[in-house]
């Protein structure tokens, strides 16, 4: 190891110190105004309080900043925000009550220049960033500006002395800073229930304590040696070796560094696997120089950079805890709580929710449960307020949420969060041997395996998108969820899945946590073909085969509804459907690009971006958004706790009806789903039902069906009803319906959509183009992006008649290239609809539960019939008179299913 800092700057002769300051105050105006900063409030300086250098800055004017005055840079002054310049574009003089920590916030809004940065901005890193100096401590590198609509920005927490002090800000080209607002720094309260916890669950007194222990540890060792193990261990065993060079100017702050941490965790593990004093201890002199200096900021989401840093450093204080000395020991533990104090969730750590948000990622289950756990010893209690939360707080939501084994914000947030959650898992498992965590959390996996597309990419769910550019191939992979879930529940199959998704790119932990005795088992060909997810958050994925791959000629879809809304990144799309042949049939066309966008809040996250209904009530007013898209209540609120969500009606999103899959359970023909969807939408809707039966049908050129049937009724006729398809493609309009399509490695499928009912005196309304995201009038813009979802299209059917409750009956037939789809027919029998498809196929279907006796005729022998909706109960299927079959439907089912082997007319009658 390489440690050093670089020599002080020399400082001038005293005269040309004086000279320098001299002229400073000349170049920065005349006298200098003094602020001084109340003990208890918050105080806003504003520009016009501020002195200029009139060198490089000029104060406007600008009616959009609430004092309608600011200072920005001249035309043509170069930005000097890296040090280049030593006199400041601003500063003022405060004086600080008290020493302390203190919170600052500043407000701008950009220029022309500016505005253009932003709108060419693809990330947080490209923000605009100001540096800021306090008197005579380092200066710091802070965003003052962001790629969305949000002026205001924290700065971050500032420990001040007290007295006066100058402040400096050197400005970046492209904004217009208005104020600087100052307030004394306020911890998050301790609930009183966590003031006073004793955790079930505690540290040992002996080390390691870190994702292994006393016990474990043998075992651990042992494994090294292991053919699965060796190649990773002799790599890492080299790394470890290297020494790291570590150069740093103690007067500039210091940037977090990927690479350095990495070094510290491999130095640090490596002295834990081998005894190896000299390269512990050079693990240990990175650590403290790098805690000691490091400033992360305050750009977006900085916090997880900041975590990744208290996290690596309590690995190397738990695995070298021999070898710290008790100095040591107390400096690195002030280094814990200063920067804990950054956190988002903050310190102690109850700013925010654990259970939804940011405050569910990293911050509490690995980063601030590391480092409690790992300064036990010499305060207790940061454990005792971490274990409150995760214990008392998440392990019972978690408990209670995955009754439906998937996550609530969707795939792309569920790899990250959720492989967090695992993290408190392990980390506590190791730590004590008990699983706190409840066993269903075992059954996750299922999510992301039941979500893959037979080309490799995901279903459509949430925030973010898991597939490339438009119409390439492409493997969603997320190693490190798949492996934490295959080694938590030893389950070989999603061993074989993680080994799919490829390298961990985290040594230690494979190391740590990977049993090589488990065998990984490379088929998911075990797996039934549909999942029905249980009623926390209704869903049921139907599937035709197992075949991963460009060349797959499976189907896949998928519908959801029921169960609980959770806010954040989980979609307003109750009732939503999706289906995947060669490529993406229908779905969700939304983007996500920046979180809290009016597109973001107005489409992207909204039922209109989904194949939903809608009901456009020109008097409902949606949360957080001012677009009026007709679907289900918007809701971007986390719930706390289970009873929240059960008894808050704000949470509720419908409920599962019935679910039914058979005859057989494992490759089932048909696979059906019901939901009342009614509480999902506001109080405009009176009643709503969703029903779905996907059939697998086991041939090449028609592989699958789907009959879906939607009954709505609103509070007033005036209330206009949509039934809205969003696609990739767009459609060709036939005489009853629709054709989607799309193509996959040249081989094109098309889905065949017929409007049984209503049967005549319907609209249908293609939107394309700027179109497709003009909400009911209200225009929005779709961010820059290659992929096909850019470029989607809306397929909606209106009834042409206002009337409060409308019926709508739908076929999809999904269909090889050109084939011709089935012939399809309907008839009524009372209140039943008898839909024939093709020579074989029956499916009796209704809005309403089935409960009066129907017939139907069969025209040949060996066919089949599929009933749908009927009320619970013994229901008798006779030829005539003769009765052919008895079937006892169960009210979780509510679905009755014959293979007829003869022609005739046939009557079902409960009995």
């Amino acid at each position: 190891m390489i440690l050093q800092q670089k020599n002080r700057r020399c400082k001038p002769p005293l005269f040309l110190f004086l000279l320098s300051i001299f002229c400073l105050n000349i170049a920065l105006g005349q006298q200098k105004k003094l602020t001084i900063i109340p003990a208890t409030e918050a105080i806003k300086i504003n520009s016009d309080a501020m002195r200029i250098n009139e060198k490089s800055s000029e104060r406007i004017t600008d009616s959009r900043l609430t004092t309608k005055s600011g200072i920005t840079l001249k035309a043509g002054i170069a930005q000097a925000i890296n040090s280049e310049r030593e006199e400041s574009d601003i500063a003022f003089r405060i004086r600080i009550p008290t020493a302390g920590h203190y919170t600052i916030y500043t407000n701008a809004v950009t220029d022309a220049e500016g505005a253009q940065l932003m709108k060419k901005a693809k990330s947080k890193f490209e923000s605009l960033f100001m540096r800021i100096q306090f008197g005579d401590k380092r200066g710091t590198k802070r965003v003052v500006y962001v790629p969305w609509d949000r002026p205001v920005q924290h700065t971050g927490i500032f420990d001040l002395p007290a007295g006066e002090q100058d402040v400096k800000i050197w400005l970046p080209r492209g904004v217009r800073f208005e104020y600087v607002q100052i307030q004394k720094y306020v911890a998050p309260k301790v609930p009183t229930a966590a003031a006073s916890y004793k955790p079930s669950v505690s540290p040992p007194s002996s080390r390691p304590r870190l994702w292994v222990n006393q016990e474990t540890l043998p075992m651990v060792k042992k494994n090294l040696l292991d053919p699965e193990h060796a190649p990773i261990w002799n790599k890492l065993k080299d790394d470890a070796l290297k020494p790291f060079p570590l150069v740093f100017d103690p007067n500039e702050e210091m940037s977090y560094n990927v690479d350095l941490e990495k070094a510290m965790e491999l130095k640090a593990f490596y002295y834990l696997m081998s005894g190896d004093r000299k390269i512990g201890r050079e693990a240990i002199d990175l650590t403290k120089a790098y805690l000691s200096h490091v400033e992360f900021g305050n750009i977006l989401d900085i916090t997880r950079e900041l975590g990744r840093a208290i996290y690596t450093a309590a690995l190397v204080y738990d695995w070298t805890y021999d070898l710290l000395s008790k100095e040591e020991k107390e400096n690195l533990v002030k280094d814990f709580m200063r920067l804990s104090m950054d956190m988002e969730i903050g310190w102690p750590p109850f700013r925010t929710n654990i259970l939804n948000g940011h405050g569910n990622e990293a911050m509490v289950n690995r980063d601030f449960l590391a480092m409690s756990i790992a300064i036990y010893d010499e305060d207790p209690v940061p454990y005792q307020y971490v274990s409150y939360q995760i214990l008392e707080d998440l392990v019972p939501m978690r408990r209670f949420e995955y009754q439906s084994p998937r996550h609530n914000q969707g795939i792309g947030y569920a790899a990250y969060r959720f492989a967090w959650e695992m993290h408190a898992a392990w980390l506590y498992y190791r730590m004590s041997g008990q699983k706190v965590f409840d066993d269903n959390i075992t059954s996750m996996p299922s999510y992301f395996m039941y979500m893959r597309s037979p080309a490799g990419e995901m279903l459509r769910d949430g925030d973010g998108f898991a597939s490339g550019k438009a119409g390439e191939p492409f493997y969603w992979k997320s190693p490190q969820v798949m492996f934490l879930m295959s080694t938590y529940g030893r389950d070989p199959i999603v061993k074989g899945e993680f080994l799919r998704h490829g390298q961990l790119n985290n040594p230690t932990m494979f190391l740590l946590l990977n049993d090589p005795t488990l065998k990984a088992e490379p088929s998911l060909n075990s797996l039934a073909l549909t999942k029905d997810f249980g009623p926390i958050l209704g869903s049921m994925v139907a599937r035709t085969g197992w075949n991963i791959g460009p060349d797959s000629d499976d189907v896949v879809a998928e519908i959801k509804g029921g169960g609980y809304h959770f806010g954040n990144h989980q979609h307003a799309d109750a009732g939503a459907i999706q289906l995947y042949y060669r490529g993406f049939q229908f779905g969700d066309i939304g983007l996500y690009r920046f979180y809290g966008t009016p597109y973001d809040m107005g489409f992207n996250k909204r039922s209109v971006s989904h194949s939903v209904m809608l009901a456009v009530d020109p008097n409902e007013k949606y949360y957080r958004s001012d677009v009026n898209d007709g679907g289900t209540r918007f809701n971007q609120r986390a719930p706390r706790s289970q009873k929240e969500v059960e008894s808050d009606p704000w949470f509720h999103n419908g409920k599962v009806m019935a679910t039914a899959v058979g005859p057989d359970p494992k490759q089932p023909y048909y696979s059906y789903f019901a939901a009342d969807l009614s509480s999902a939408y506001s109080e405009k809707m009176l009643n709503y039902t969703r029903q779905f039966c996907f059939i697998n049908t086991g041939r090449k050129d028609i592989p699958a069906v789907i009959v879906l049937t939607d009954q709505m009724e609103t509070k007033t006729p005036a209330i206009d009803k949509y039934w809205q398809i969003a696609s990739l493609n767009k459609p060709e309009l036939t005489a009853n319906g629709f054709v989607l399509h799309n193509s996959l490695n040249g081989r094109v499928g098309k889905t065949h959509v017929s409007i049984l009912s209503p049967s005549s005196g319907y609209d249908v309304n293609v939107l394309s183009d700027s179109m497709t995201t003009n909400v009911f009038g209200k225009q929005l813009e779709v961010p820059e992006t290659p992929l096909a979802e850019g470029k989607g299209h809306r397929t909606l059917v209106s009834h042409q008649s206002k009337e409060k409750t409308n019926h709508y009956l739908t076929v999809f037939q999904v269909c090889e290239g050109n084939s011709s789809p089935l012939v399809l027919s309907q008839e009524k029998s009372g209140n039943v609809d008898l839909i024939y498809i093709g020579d074989d196929l029956l499916v009796a279907s209704s809005a309403k539960e089935i409960n009066e006796k129907f017939g139907f005729k069969n025209n040949r022998r060996n066919s089949k019939a599929i009933l749908t909706g009927l009320k619970p109960g013994k229901w008798i299927l006779r030829r005539g008179k003769r009765v052919m079959a008895e079937k006892e439907v169960s009210a979780k089912e509510r679905t009755a299913y014959f293979e007829l082997d003869r022609a005739g007319a046939y009557s079902v009658e409960m009995k």
